[in-house]
């Protein structure tokens, strides 16, 4: 299970959201070629979600703070949500992708600008992790903690160019 992002300009995210397989086909190609609007977090991404919910990051990185297709009022874990994820024609492999708005990107960015490594695990508890059960379930291991926080230069960058130039970004995950 793995974290993704794609920076979308406002334009794009305007098809998007009227054509989630025209977007699915754009993440598919930038990923394949290892573009700069692409990057992903691989099995960190539970784990960074929680250490920035932590430090009170209010925008919801990893999973997007909107949605392109309407869930159900149901339990996450629920028979109804899993016949209605199963139903989707638009399930980019753990669910419909979310985005952020641009204006959401560049407030992401600046909170990131200030933000260490350090910073996001001084002071944890691997057991905060295990008892939250954050994928992948390892936060016992040595440098599981420096593992997940090492992500972080690369998705200040992300976020800051994606801020530059105004995107928006497409969040998944697969």
């Amino acid at each position: 299970m793995n974290g993704n992002w794609l920076r979308v300009s406002p334009d794009e995210l305007e098809r998007a959201r009227t054509d989630l397989g025209w977007a699915y086909e754009l993440a598919m190609t930038e990923r394949d070629d290892s573009s700069e609007r692409w990057t992903a977090t691989d099995k960190a991404w539970n784990g960074l979600d929680f250490l920035l919910d932590r430090l009170g990051f209010e925008i919801p990185l990893v999973l997007g703070a909107e949605e392109f297709v309407e869930l159900p009022d149901v339990e996450p874990d629920s028979e109804e949500m899993f016949d209605f994820l199963e139903s989707l024609e638009d399930d980019w492999g753990y669910g419909p992708p979310s985005y952020l708005t641009p204006g959401q990107v560049a407030a992401a960015a600046s909170r990131l600008a200030a933000l260490t490594e350090d910073d996001l695990i001084r002071g944890v508890d691997p057991q905060e992790l295990n008892r939250a059960e954050i994928y992948p379930g390892t936060w016992e291991r040595p440098g599981e903690m420096a593992w997940v926080a090492h992500y972080l230069p690369d998705v200040r960058s992300f976020f800051a160019a994606a801020a530059k130039d105004g995107d928006a970004v497409i969040c998944w995950l697969d």
